[in-house]
């Protein structure tokens, strides 16, 4: 083999390697990729074809609430589908649902661990629903300004390329410049505009339907009925044990704040999953202190029993996946759900 056909061998098996390699971080091979055709059997397809839509206007109407809206304006806001929380006794004290819509949106389960584990969002999201809103503002103010640079093409008057109209330029032209070349023409139209008109607007709306699932993982949730306004509707559950507090230690401001503010969250906890090999108490706890601490109403002894008799159990989320098929709006965990139910049974009635 001469020596041009060894290096092309070589930067080809190399590329290939880097290319798996690539390709491994998104699960190859077990990935098969984006199939050809939906793959929903026809019992599913005919399950969501019922479902509602979850319809917004875009843009917001702007409807004046005081006198300085009327004279200054409305400012957008989202219209985001509600999370219904609720206590059960035998479920536990963060459990909520959603309505089941066919437009609703999920963030991706990956994105959805990394955010609760390295940036500690699990019950609060107040600062993600901060920053939707800023993004959907951001937004409807690119729209009306992208808007307000195509209308001056009907006022000839005005050169676009003096101040202050030259910042419209800055803002808008340089999408021109890079789709220009993407977005085909028709009948002698340029449909950029048209398409960025679509494109941000598109996304825009899609903040309307995004509904965050902490501290469960999306593909946690469970398919129900329940009556909304004196009708049945489809709704989606988060109930029970999140899995990512069964993978991953919960957050110590967690156990902090059920130790100290909400013992009944942990009484509940340690009675309905302290068979599993999960840290309940807080970092600063330890059996050797507990005696200087009044815990009420979890006993000493309690707790004791708690550490003692806490067994090891193999990982059972290891045939869960956590991910969004692609067949599924969510994943079924009924394996998952019946065995938590059938130990909380066992216990309660113990």
């Amino acid at each position: 083999m001469s020596l041009n056909r060894q290096l092309a061998s070589q930067i080809y098996y190399g590329i290939g390697a880097i290319i798996e390699k690539i390709a491994s971080l998104f699960g190859y091979p077990d990935n098969p990729g984006m199939p050809v055709s939906s793959r929903f059997s026809e019992i599913e397809q005919l399950r969501l074809e019922k479902l509602p839509m979850h319809e917004v206007r875009f843009p917001p109407e702007p409807v004046p609430n005081n006198l300085i809206e009327v004279l200054f304006g409305v400012i957008p806001k989202t219209e985001t589908i509600k999370r219904v929380f609720y206590e059960s006794p035998s479920e536990g004290y963060y459990n909520f649902y959603v309505q089941d819509f066919k437009n609703v949106y999920f963030l991706p389960d990956q994105l959805s661990e990394i955010i609760q584990v390295f940036f500690k969002v699990c019950l609060d999201t107040s600062g993600l629903e901060a920053i939707r809103e800023v993004l959907f503002i951001s937004l409807i103010a690119y729209y009306n300004i992208l808007n307000l640079r195509l209308c001056m093409f009907w006022f000839l008057s005005i050169n676009p390329y003096t101040y202050p109209w030259l910042f419209l330029v800055y803002l808008v032209d340089w999408t021109e410049d890079i789709l220009q070349g993407l977005v085909p023409v028709v009948a002698g139209v340029n449909l950029t505009a048209t398409f960025w008109f679509i494109l941000i607007g598109k996304v825009a709306d899609s903040l309307n339907h995004l509904v965050f699932t902490m501290p469960f993982l999306p593909s946690e949730a469970q398919r129900a009925q329940t009556i909304i306004n004196g009708q049945v509707e489809n709704v989606l559950l988060f109930r029970f044990l999140p899995v990512l507090w069964f993978r991953k230690p919960i957050p110590n401001e967690i156990r902090e704040f059920w130790f100290h503010d909400r013992p009944d969250i942990l009484k509940f906890m340690q009675k309905s999953y302290g068979h599993l090999d999960i840290k309940l108490l807080p970092d600063s706890i330890t059996i050797s202190n507990l005696e200087k601490v009044t815990l009420n109403p979890i006993s000493l002894q309690q707790l004791e029993d708690f550490n003692i008799h806490k067994t090891s159990i193999n990982d059972i989320t290891d045939n869960l996946s956590t991910h969004i098929l692609s067949i599924n709006n969510v994943l079924n965990i009924s394996e998952f759900k019946n065995y938590l139910i059938q130990f909380t049974h066992i216990l309660a009635n113990y």
